[in-house]
């Protein structure tokens, strides 16, 4: 026998109740997630509060998670440098000849560096690291990039300061609680990093692209003297980010340009280091430039430039 096509639940009260509180709560929460969206566009900083709330409930649990997928990694890590032994011997074998003759002539720079320094009188800045943490979370599926930290303003962190990992520059902090922070990543597409290229200084910067990758936009256009393999390192410009941190290596040359991956890939961090703001008057100077110009946009207050 055919289904009637009558849907109704007939004369019971009850029923009809509960579809139509069913549909009064589905209207309410389509409205009310519009509502939020729309804040979020309009005022991004007015949930800060929630998302370090948030990230202080979920700290405990990003961090069981973190060295969870550590110890996976070094057990892969093992499995794999077990069978492979006798190949990846002859190949350290190799690297080790090669590196102690590039020691010596390492050791002969630094010490012509050290001499002409002395002559010169300049002094390099020791910088001391704000604080060492852990990379606990991070974005899983959106447009924007951010991760976050297991250390906050107790433990010195503020925002605007640098992240790094042993290999580069992760991104920077953009919100700091007691005991996490809310860091933007250097593929952010908000998020510009002024960069100069390693062997020959030649100025650019970087923006992010989203999908994990970067582009390199070159300052002085002209012919595109970038090369595949090209390594980029901070400038220094703007008083942001340090100088010399490893950002990203080129990986295809465009007309404008290029594409690379970066340094140090987020994903793979697994301890990092929060730095000092390289110039904090310079910085300073800036932030209150932008304040007497008129309110700034999301994508500056964000992730705009250094």
């Amino acid at each position: 026998m055919a289904r009637s096509v009558d849907r109704r639940p007939g004369f019971s009260r009850r029923a009809q109740y509960g579809i139509f509180t069913g549909y009064v709560i589905a209207v309410a929460g389509v409205v009310a997630g519009a509502v939020l969206l729309l804040v979020s566009l309009v005022n991004p900083a007015l949930f800060s509060t929630l998302r370090g709330t948030a990230s202080e409930l979920a700290r405990p649990a990003g961090e069981a998670g973190a060295e969870t997928r550590a110890a996976g990694q070094s057990l892969f890590a093992a499995i794999g440098a077990y069978f492979n032994a006798g190949r990846q011997n002859a190949a350290l074998s190799r690297e080790v000849a090669a590196a102690r003759a590039n020691a010596v002539t390492m050791q002969a720079l630094a010490n012509e560096n050290r001499r002409l320094k002395a002559l010169l009188g300049i002094v390099d800045p020791q910088v001391r690291p704000v604080a060492a943490a852990r990379l606990i979370g991070s974005t899983a599926a959106s447009t924007r990039r951010y991760a976050v930290l297991s250390a906050g303003s107790v433990q010195g962190v503020r925002p605007g300061q640098p992240v790094r990992s042993a290999a580069g520059l992760i991104g920077r902090v953009v919100e700091a609680g007691p005991n996490t922070a809310r860091v933007l990543l250097v593929t952010d597409p908000e998020n510009v990093v002024p960069v100069r290229r390693a062997r020959d200084g030649l100025p650019a910067f970087i923006e992010g692209k989203s999908n994990g990758r970067i582009a390199i936009r070159l300052i002085n256009m002209g012919t595109n003297p970038l090369r595949t393999g090209d390594v980029f390192v901070t400038s220094g410009s703007g008083g942001l980010y340090p100088p010399g941190i490893p950002v990203a290596v080129v990986t295809e040359v465009l007309h404008d340009g290029g594409l690379g991956h970066l340094a140090s890939d987020p994903a793979d961090a697994d301890f990092v280091v929060v730095l000092p703001v390289f110039q904090p008057a310079a910085v300073s100077a800036l932030s209150a430039s932008q304040q007497a110009a008129g309110p700034a946009p999301d994508a500056s207050a964000e992730g705009g430039g250094n």
